[in-house]
């Protein structure tokens, strides 16, 4: 089983300084013993272009994605479709969340989705759960 992370649970872990650090370091260490983890192209791009703007250490993030994430998944027709159709019917929902969340619900490996957004977890319809941060 695969558990898909969203950026607000990746930099939540990266960052100490963070409101969810101490939440998002728990469960992904505690995840990492029996799940494989996985992420969006677009939580890497977030990621990634927060530590390019100065926001987190560019060589933590490469660390971070090449040591504990096995696999970016990609963004292709498919994906983009379900995005359009939970976009749809959640209009508070930004795009790059639509794109994570139907990411990972295109992705038959994955069974959850690990955010720290209030608003993904509401979103309903996913094939998969969304396991809020606290």
């Amino acid at each position: 089983m695969a558990v898909a992370l969203d950026s607000d649970a990746v930099v939540g872990f990266l960052d100490r300084g963070d409101a969810l650090h101490r939440a998002a370091d728990s469960a992904i260490r505690g995840l990492l013993r029996e799940h494989r983890l996985v992420v969006s192209v677009v939580t890497y791009a977030e990621v990634l272009t927060g530590a390019r703007l100065g926001h987190h250490n560019e060589d933590a993030v490469a660390g971070f994605f090449s040591d504990l994430i096995s696999e970016v998944l990609s963004v292709d027709v498919a994906v983009a479709d379900s995005a359009a159709r939970l976009r749809a019917r959640q209009k508070n929902l930004r795009m790059p969340d639509a794109l994570i969340l139907a990411t990972a619900e295109t992705s038959p490996e994955v069974q959850m989705i690990l955010s720290g957004d209030a608003a993904a977890a509401k979103v309903e319809g996913l094939s998969c759960p969304v396991h809020l941060l606290r």
